[in-house]
């Protein structure tokens, strides 16, 4: 997953907002190797944005209540095959 480059430049943007004023004045240089820095270190992280995550959340509780329901109707069926067994005995 790539991270959204605006979100990495509003980061950038805090960080610098928030150095001393004498720091600010290498803003570009510092810009430029703080977006370089933060781009691979979220590209090494393996991030996925909250609209992934959702999606894959959805995904899984779909999955599970298939499961759940296969899980049911094998129980069900293994019922009926019990009491078969016992009214043929």
């Amino acid at each position: 997953m790539k991270m959204n480059p605006t979100k990495i430049d509003e980061l950038i943007q805090q960080v610098l907002n928030a150095l001393p004023e004498d720091i600010q004045q290498m803003k570009q240089g510092l810009e430029k190797n703080l977006k370089s820095a933060m781009s691979a270190t979220f590209a090494r992280m393996e991030l996925v944005t909250r609209e992934e995550f959702d999606v894959q959340a959805a995904l899984l509780a779909r999955t599970r209540a298939l499961l759940d329901e296969m899980n049911e109707k094998i129980r069900q069926l293994e019922e009926k095959v019990q009491q078969k067994n016992q009214a043929g005995s």
